[in-house]
């Protein structure tokens, strides 16, 4: 036991390494790059209930640095309290907005579902489709479709954090995406050479580069996922943005971090298959405490804590510096409780297909498809 504790301390001790190394190197080396041309861009979202601070989020969409641009609302519930506030926007935004409520799913993933109706709707050659808890900044449109220029690109996407985390449930998803989720995208897009997923938050592209590489399929989980896959797949480019979105968790609880992560941990589970068993290697922090059991607290082991511990917090604040996050400072101290439940997140999202997503409980199967199950009262 000993051992194969010290043998997964250590590839987790190499792991944090790499996180601080290729998370230094490209945000270090990263330029703020923007459009020669202005082509004219469609801004597609799916919306289901209100978030904290939509109204910011969907202004900041409205007030972009940018000539000719469009953005469409779709909603799948007539009755959604979104849409009130949609109507204010529309009004506030008259030129720039369009909002279809009530839309009939087409496929089980209803958000899929809505972006491909508003697509159809749609007359533009680029297309970003963006996450609605998510807020921009004027530049948003112009940086995240420059490397579009390139017709071997056929995908930018855009990694996420909370910058202002008001709430321990906060600050530990903002940590998941900070210090886990970002590092290891980028870890996974030296080791595959190139970026092979997507990110929902925002995902830009072309028309056409869509149409090669099969479109919206509206029955499946982590279709962000799925779809960078088969951009790849196409031959096509998928370039990650240096510029990471602030997404405001509000001040949401720890059962709902587990819930949603606990998603996208089965949801990575189907999609990548074997490999996400390797992220056993990645929580060393937390095979500290059984080591130090198993060994009787000796100096030894006290020593390994010390420098795994050490590691850990070296490439958290790696992390929080190069991508500008000093508002995570203060709550560094739950730094162990946020591994804790990644562990406990990961161990049990390795069993099981049940997912719950916006109130509806999914079954996943095969490739990621789903079906929907019914919730017991």
């Amino acid at each position: 036991m000993t051992i194969l504790l010290l043998i997964l301390i250590s590839c987790s001790l190499v792991f944090y390494l790499a996180c601080s190394w290729f998370t230094w190197r490209f945000f270090s080396a990263s330029t703020q790059t923007t459009v020669d041309s202005t082509p004219p861009v469609a801004i597609i979202m799916s919306v289901c209930g209100l978030e904290p601070g939509a109204w910011e989020n969907w202004s900041s969409f409205c007030q972009q640095d940018y000539p000719d641009y469009q953005i469409l609302f779709g909603v799948t519930d007539p009755q959604d309290p979104a849409i009130a506030l949609l109507e204010k926007l529309v009004t506030t935004y008259p030129d720039k907005v369009q909002v279809f409520p009530g839309l009939e799913p087409q496929g089980i993933n209803y958000k899929d579902s809505n972006l491909n109706f508003l697509l159809q709707k749609t007359e533009q050659e680029v297309i970003i489709f963006a996450d609605s808890d998510i807020r921009v900044s004027p530049d948003y449109i112009s940086r995240v479709i420059a490397p579009l220029a390139n017709q071997e690109v056929g995908m930018v996407t855009c990694a996420f954090v909370g910058y202002n985390p008001r709430s321990l449930g906060a600050a530990l998803a903002s940590f998941g995406r900070c210090f886990d989720f970002i590092p290891s995208l980028l870890i996974a897009r030296f080791l595959d050479g190139g970026l092979k997923c997507a990110v929902g938050t925002t995902i830009a592209t072309r028309k056409s580069a869509l149409a090669k590489y099969g479109g919206l399929h509206l029955n499946r989980i982590g279709s962000d996922y799925n779809l960078g896959k088969r951009a790849a797949e196409a031959g096509y480019q998928v370039e990650l943005s240096p510029y990471v979105l602030e997404s405001d968790t509000g001040e949401e609880g720890i059962k709902d971090v587990y819930r949603r992560e606990l998603r996208w941990a089965r949801t990575i589970r189907f999609n990548r298959g074997p490999q996400y068993y390797t992220m056993a290697f990645c929580y060393g922090s937390v095979y500290c405490l059984p080591l130090l059991i198993v060994s009787g607290f000796s100096n030894w082991a006290i020593a390994v804590t010390l420098v795994t511990y050490l590691i850990r917090s070296f490439q958290a604040f790696v992390s929080i510096t190069t991508i500008k996050t000093p508002r995570l400072l203060p709550w560094l101290w739950a730094l162990p409780l946020r591994d804790l439940l990644s562990f406990l997140i990961w161990l049990i999202g390795c069993f099981g297909q049940e997912v719950y997503w916006r109130g509806r409980k999914l079954k996943i199967e095969g490739d990621g498809i789903v079906k929907e199950l019914i919730i017991d009262n």
